[in-house]
C-alpha cells in the first residue's frame, strides 16, 4: 500500500483539483474570446529555460505557431557535443567519460566565451550568457558532433492543466534525457475548456511536423553552405545571403535539432493525458508514412494513459475511489475537454480500442505501456497492450507495485524508488529501438 504520507497529499491533492475542476465547469467559456489558447495555469510552478550545462542538460523554450500559444521546449544533453564513435566499446570506465568531456572542451573551446559578433547572435537567435557552461547554439561542425534521437514528449494533466515547462515535467525531463541519451522536445499544448478536443491532439501532431520542416531546412541550409560553419566561425556576406530566414529575418532553421538532432530516431512519450496525445500522433505518423521523412517514429511510451470507455473494466469498478485521480474527478475532466455533442466515453480519444479507429494495430510502432497497481485505468491500458501483441507488435507492460497514476511524474513522488526504477527501466526499453547499429544492448 502507498505511504501515510501519499495518502495524506492525495486527500489535499483531490479536494484541490476537484474545486478546480468544479469552477472551470460552472465557468462559461467563450471559445471565440481566446483563439490563441492557453498552456499553462497561474497556479502552476514552472521552471525559467536555462541554456547552461549546469546538471548536463541545457534548455530553450520555443514558439512554433504563431496562431496559437503552442511552444515546445528542448532538452540538449551535455553529450551532444562529444565527438562521434565509429563503434561502441563495451565496458567503457568513468575514466573514458572524463577523456571525451575533456576531449570536446578541447575541441570546442569558443562555446561560451564572449562575442561581438552582433551579426551572429541574430542570425542564431541564441541564449548568450559569459560563463563557460552555456550552449550558445551555434552549430559544430557536423563531423565532429553526435546525433542524438529526438523524443517527443506530453505531460498529463487531466487536459485542463499541467505544463511542459512545469518544475515537475521539468525534473522528469532531465531524468529521462540523461538516461536515453536523447534530445527532449517537451510539447506544450493547449489545455481544456479553452481548447477543447482536438487542440491538444492537432498541436502533437503539429510538432510532429515542425520537426519533419526543422530536419529539411536544416540540409536545405547545409547544401546552400550555411552548415559548413562551425563553433565561433564568421558570417561571410554571401553567407549571411544564403542562411535562411523568414519574412522578420530571424533564422528558420533550429541550430539545436540541426546539429544534434536524428529524426530519423524519433520516440513518442506521453503520461496520462499525454499518452493519449502519443498514441494519436503514433496512428497520424503511420498514416502519413514517407510524407514525415526523415522523421520516423521508432518507438512510444505510454505511461498510465488516461484511457476510458462506457463497459467499466474491473479496476474502474473496483479502483473508482483511487489516489489522486479518482474516476469521479477524470469524468469532470473529459466533460471540459470533449465537445458537449461529441461526449462519450468511447470517443476515439478516450476508448483505444473502439472498431474503425485506424490504422490496424499491426502497424503501430513499438509501444510500452506503464501501470501503476492502485491506479482505475490500469486494466484498459493493459488491455491495449495486449491488442498490440496479438498482432505481434512488441508491447510490454511494466506494472509497479504499491504505485499510484502519475507515480513517477508527480511532484511529490518523483524522487522516490519507483519513480528512479521506471525512467531507468523506460531507458533499458526505448535504447532498443534508438541505438545505432553496431551499439545495441543485449540483455
Amino acid at each position: 500500500m502507498p505511504s501515510i504520507a501519499v495518502k495524506l497529499y492525495s486527500v489535499f491533492f483531490k479536494f484541490l483539483l476537484k474545486h478546480r475542476l468544479q469552477n472551470r465547469i460552472q465557468t462559461h467559456v467563450d471559445e471565440s474570446s481566446n483563439p490563441y489558447g492557453v498552456t499553462t495555469r497561474p497556479e502552476e510552478s514552472v521552471s525559467a529555460a536555462n541554456p547552461s550545462f549546469t546538471d548536463g542538460i541545457a534548455t530553450k523554450d520555443i514558439h512554433i505557431d504563431p496562431s496559437t500559444a503552442l511552444s515546445v521546449r528542448i532538452f540538449l544533453p551535455e553529450s551532444s557535443l562529444s565527438p562521434p564513435e565509429p563503434k561502441s566499446k563495451p565496458g567503457s570506465s568513468q575514466q573514458d567519460e572524463s577523456d571525451s568531456l575533456n576531449h570536446r572542451r578541447n575541441s570546442y573551446p569558443n562555446i561560451g566565451a564572449p562575442t561581438n559578433d552582433s551579426r551572429r547572435s541574430s542570425l542564431e537567435g541564441s541564449n548568450l550568457r559569459s560563463d563557460n557552461n552555456v550552449y550558445r547554439g551555434y552549430s559544430p561542425l557536423p563531423q565532429n558532433c553526435r546525433r542524438l534521437p529526438i523524443m517527443l514528449q506530453f505531460h498529463g494533466g487531466g487536459w485542463v492543466s499541467g505544463s511542459n515547462d512545469s518544475v515537475a515535467n521539468d525534473i522528469f525531463c532531465r531524468r529521462i534525457a540523461k538516461l536515453c541519451d536523447v534530445i527532449i522536445v517537451a510539447v506544450g499544448y493547449r489545455l481544456a475548456p479553452e481548447n477543447k478536443y482536438p487542440a491538444a491532439f492537432e498541436d502533437g501532431l503539429k510538432v510532429l511536423y515542425w520537426l519533419a520542416k526543422q530536419a529539411n531546412l536544416a540540409e536545405c541550409s547545409k547544401s546552400m553552405g550555411s552548415g559548413a560553419l562551425g563553433v565561433g566561425a564568421e558570417f561571410t556576406k554571401t553567407q549571411v545571403q544564403r542562411h535562411l530566414v523568414d519574412a522578420f529575418g530571424a533564422s528558420m532553421v533550429e541550430p539545436w535539432l540541426a546539429a544534434h538532432g536524428d529524426p530519423s530516431r524519433c520516440v513518442l512519450l506521453g503520461m496520462s493525458c499525454g499518452a493519449n496525445i502519443a498514441d494519436y500522433v503514433a496512428r497520424k505518423a503511420v498514416k502519413a508514412g514517407r510524407l514525415l521523412d526523415p522523421v520516423k517514429v521508432v518507438a512510444q511510451v505510454l505511461m498510465y494513459p488516461f484511457f476510458i470507455g462506457n463497459v467499466p473494466t474491473r479496476s474502474e469498478i473496483n479502483l473508482a475511489n483511487s489516489y489522486f485521480y479518482d474516476k469521479s474527478m477524470c469524468l469532470l475532466a473529459w466533460k471540459l475537454f470533449l465537445p458537449e455533442e461529441e461526449f462519450s466515453l468511447d470517443h476515439p480519444a478516450a476508448n483505444p480500442l473502439v472498431p474503425d479507429r485506424g490504422p490496424p494495430l499491426k502497424f503501430m510502432p513499438p509501444t510500452l505501456t506503464v501501470v501503476a497497481e492502485h491506479d482505475w485505468m490500469r486494466d484498459r491500458a493493459i488491455a491495449y497492450s495486449e491488442a498490440l501483441r496479438k498482432v505481434n507488435v512488441d508491447a510490454p507492460v511494466l506494472e509497479y507495485k504499491d504505485a499510484v497514476h502519475e507515480f513517477a511524474s508527480l511532484d511529490m513522488l518523483l524522487n522516490t524508488p519507483q519513480a528512479q526504477a521506471c525512467a531507468e527501466d523506460i531507458a533499458i526499453w526505448v535504447k532498443k529501438y534508438i541505438s545505432l547499429r553496431g551499439h545495441e544492448f543485449s540483455y
